[in-house]
């Protein structure tokens, strides 16, 4: 690996980037990043580092993609999976489900509660995630409504969690502090630059196994690479035919599968696989964050009222797919059996709660420390 004393500033890969783009590297993306990292980029570099980054196609380069993800992980808060009582190989295979989110569709949150229901059916799920940016309710706003803490989990408390309940949720700004220097930019940028699709990428646990969506069917098959020359296997990429980042309830969605050799396979799945009706992409619509948190009460309690049965059957295929992908499942019709069984029995609401009151009781914790 290069001395990183010896990497170059911001200003000399900026300059590199719109002088010379045919020499425009890999590395000197991962060189740039890491000068961002390092806070000692301005405003205006990070500015035009991101934009010519965009004009230049990055996002449409899987190297490229790969090695700022390989950056963000280098730099990420690492969690340790490993208890006084167990190791890492005891843990099995950690899974996440995520999106990239920027689809136009804003959809219920299919991906959270796909996590908690694939948790409570024996998975381990590290979810990494944050607020809602081109949502009305993100993964995170959800969680925080139903009384869990997020902002408290670091990462030593993550193996305990994952040990204790199944899940643990990992907040993307509290494991990759370095990335505060690029939000104002971003924010203010106004237009959509390749880190937009680097968080699925960038979960600091490197779970076993991931359903990954993203919002156009033209970046299925580069995320695919990306995750390849990552070597992750055993991951899915996923698109619904109305360029949805999660699997479609309302028909087909396209598959890039990166089985255990690390042979990419292109498929399509249709809501029959799983032995679940279709439904128009309009009955599962998200809303704003009480009536997204009510709806996920109605799902945990099985006190569904008909509006709610869009949403359901949604996360039964999403499930399903991670379960089927996970090994947990045979079939994907299996995987979403699997999930119906385990939203009735109220397992999906026990894990919840307890997840909860533990994230509760660290909070508590840390303001005794902080009060002794």
């Amino acid at each position: 690996m290069e001395d990183i004393d010896r990497r170059q500033h911001l200003r000399d890969i900026l300059k590199h980037l719109i002088l010379e783009p045919s020499g425009f590297t890999p590395e000197h993306a991962a060189n740039g990043l890491h000068s961002i990292m390092r806070g000692e980029a301005s405003d205006a570099q990070m500015g035009g580092f991101l934009t010519a980054l965009r004009l230049r196609g990055v996002d449409k380069q899987p190297q490229m993609i790969a090695a700022l993800a390989e950056e963000m992980l280098r730099n990420a808060l690492t969690p340790a999976l490993e208890t006084d009582t167990k190791c890492r190989q005891q843990f099995g295979v950690v899974a996440d489900i995520v999106g990239t989110g920027g689809d136009g569709w804003n959809t219920f949150n299919i991906s959270t509660t796909s996590s908690l229901v694939a948790a409570a059916a024996g998975l381990q799920m590290a979810k990494h995630g944050s607020r809602a940016s081109s949502s009305s309710c993100g993964s995170a706003d959800l969680l925080e409504s139903l009384g869990c803490d997020l902002g408290i989990i670091t990462p030593s408390d993550v193996a305990e969690l994952l040990s204790e309940h199944r899940f643990c949720f990992l907040f993307s700004s509290t494991f990759h502090p370095t990335m505060r220097y690029l939000a104002k930019t971003r924010r203010e940028l106004g237009f959509p630059t390749p880190f937009n699709v680097l968080g699925p990428l960038t979960n600091p646990v490197r779970p076993d196994r991931a359903v990954i969506g993203v919002h156009s069917k033209s970046l299925g098959p580069v995320m695919a690479e990306a995750l390849h020359l990552l070597g992750r296997r055993n991951y899915a990429v996923v698109c619904g035919d109305e360029n949805l980042d999660e699997i479609s309830i309302a028909g087909s969605t396209q598959v890039w599968h990166i089985d255990g050799n690390g042979h990419i396979d292109h498929y399509t799945i249709h809501p029959s696989d799983f032995g679940v009706p279709t439904h128009p992409l309009s009955a599962a619509a998200g809303s704003t964050l009480e009536e997204n948190q009510a709806t996920l009460r109605r799902l945990l309690n099985n006190t569904l009222e008909p509006s709610d049965v869009a949403i359901h059957d949604f996360v039964l295929v999403n499930t399903g797919f991670l379960l089927f992908v996970s090994g947990v499942a045979a079939t994907m019709k299996q995987g979403a059996e699997i999930a119906r069984s385990t939203l009735e029995s109220g397992k999906v609401k026990c894990l919840l709660e307890n997840f909860a009151k533990a994230t509760q009781a660290l909070r508590a914790q840390e303001n005794s420390t902080t009060a002794n």
